[in-house]
């Protein structure tokens, strides 16, 4: 058996400080192996004892590779009892282990269709081998069909036996997991969905996304992953599951009169993103391809939609969607904690139903839309660096309603340009933007579209003209409803309701880092010099 002080012996050390910790002077060595400290003892006249760890009653150590993070140990409010319990029995066995809430379970689904059907391989491949060297343990439910993942979660899954729930594929895969593990909290808490005004429970167990790796191909973006980590690498996605990240998620809940619909954490858009994807449904059969298809052809017809939108606008300590702060790791806005005055505004709300656009400062738009699009997140991806709302925050309880009046063709080509350059996609005459809470649709026309109906060919309509004016460009639509696209799903009804549940949701990432210019190998050696001799004031 290998001896602590061998260790310490035989390996160079890196660091040596004398930190002082309540009143107490600690002597901190480390090597390659293990981090060590202990009390400085005092001899008889006054002078600190011989710098040596050993293995005595005061003296403490942890491996290196057991380090993942050091943080306090007050309790996290958001934690399950079960969580609690855990940390304390650990706290009680390691009192001196710098640990993190890393996760020793995992439930994986595998989209086997993910990624050109590479899912499965992606996983088996890049992610179990880190998994199994990370000592975490998993169990892999291969989906057999849509909504598979969802059902399990629903009603058969132990989730008492994990620590968070694992998805491999691309952003469908993942609201799959979403909808069943939050219908599976708020059941579990007596939750009634269909109440639109519900106090929704956050999610105990945090999910992983790995994605797929259609980063490449056309028509996928996985927004998700991109938006949260900063990237669409697997092997990075693993890292941060095994390290125990935790990221916190705003997710919009989207009613019809009392009835729930679907939950929403990217886009919730309506006329030209909500056209494109029902066209595209049409076309299946042609792949990734129908997209920038159906993406033309609905650009080309111009449509606009009349109707009238009701939003709460947030605070002004939550910023604009225009303030050019970018959500990042840490961010202080998604940080900030609602006022008693939130608090009192949002009863008094739920008092006053049907007076709700007077109270509590709501505020009502009419008016002709070519686009309404409401992001939760900026959006992100490959295609579009910035995304449709570069400002967008994951976790401040809002989201960036977007409204694009009815305008020429060229305008409405010049707005869509700009969300894959640098410029400012809002700075036009005919685009607005509000940070809301919440937000309700009523269009003008009543007449409700089923899902059936969406496989059938529309009558063949003709384009207007091409041209500068807005007086002659714009096709005229509305004698009928568009429909909602809620991240990549089909809603079935126009008339919504929509509400931002404030950090519903934990998710395996840390959000986007700002980038660093990085150190060279000889600012490495000027950090790590053995036998450094450093005096700090821990308070």
């Amino acid at each position: 058996m290998i001896r602590l002080s061998d260790i310490m012996d035989k390996q160079a050390r890196l660091l040596s400080s004398k930190l002082f910790l309540k009143h107490r002077q600690v002597e901190v060595l480390l090597n390659r192996s293990v981090l060590a400290w202990k009390d400085v003892e005092r001899n008889k006249k006054g002078k600190p004892g011989i710098s040596n760890i050993s293995e005595t009653a005061h003296s403490h150590a942890v491996l290196v590779c057991e380090i993942v993070a050091v943080h306090k140990t007050e309790e996290d409010d958001t934690e399950t009892r079960r969580s609690q319990k855990k940390a304390k029995q650990h706290s009680e066995q390691y009192p001196y282990a710098f640990t993190a809430n890393r996760p020793k379970s995992l439930l994986v689904y595998i989209n086997p269709y993910g990624g050109k059907q590479r899912g499965k391989r992606i996983y088996e491949q890049k992610v179990a081998p880190l998994f199994r060297h990370a000592c975490i343990k998993a169990d892999v439910i291969v989906t057999e069909c849509a909504n598979h993942a969802r059902d399990h979660l629903k009603t058969e899954a132990n989730l008492d036996k994990y620590d968070g729930v694992v998805c491999v594929g691309g952003d469908g895969m993942f609201s799959e997991i979403l909808h069943g593990l939050v219908t599976r909290t708020q059941t579990d808490n007596g939750v009634d969905e269909n109440q639109s005004d519900a106090d929704l429970v956050p999610c105990s167990l945090r999910i992983g996304i790995i994605p797929a790796g259609q980063q490449a191909t056309a028509g996928s973006t996985d927004c998700i992953c991109f938006a949260t980590v900063g990237t669409n690498d697997p092997v990075t996605s693993a890292l941060h599951i095994i390290v125990g990240d935790s990221q916190p998620m705003d997710v919009c809940s989207v009613h019809h009169s009392n009835i729930f619909l679907r939950y929403s954490v990217s886009l919730l858009g309506y006329g030209f993103y909500g056209d494109v994807l029902t066209d595209s449904e049409r076309k299946r059969w042609l792949g990734p391809a129908r997209y920038d298809l159906s993406g033309v052809k609905t650009f080309l017809s111009h449509n606009y939609y009349e109707g009238t939108i009701s939003f709460l606008p947030a605070e002004d300590i939550m910023g604009n969607p225009r303030d050019k702060l970018q959500c990042r790791a840490g961010c202080r806005i998604c940080q900030h904690k609602p006022s008693l005055k939130d608090t009192h505004c949002e009863m008094s709300e739920r008092k006053e139903k049907s007076d709700k656009v007077r109270s509590c400062g709501w505020s009502e738009i009419r008016g002709k839309f070519i686009a309404i699009n409401a992001a939760s997140m900026s959006c992100a991806c490959p295609r579009s660096p910035k995304g449709l709302s570069p400002s967008a925050h994951l976790a401040d309880g809002t989201t960036d309603l977007i409204l694009v009046r009815k305008c020429s063709r060229l305008d409405f080509l010049r707005h869509l340009l700009r969300h894959t350059n640098k410029d400012d996609q809002f700075d036009h005459s005919f685009v607005e933007v509000h940070r809301v809470q919440k937000f309700s649709f009523q269009p003008r026309c009543h007449e409700l579209v089923s899902l059936e109906d969406l496989s059938e060919p529309q009558k063949k309509t003709g384009f207007s003209p091409i041209c500068s004016t807005a007086t002659t460009c714009n096709y005229t639509s509305a004698h009928s409803n568009s429909n909602w696209n809620c991240d990549g799903e089909i809603l079935p009804h126009a008339a919504i309701q929509v509400s931002v549940q404030r950090q519903l949701i934990r998710l395996f990432a840390r959000g986007i880092e700002e980038q660093q210019q990085p150190c060279g190998f000889e600012d490495l050696c000027t950090l790590w010099t053995p036998e450094q001799d450093t005096h700090l004031s821990v308070d």
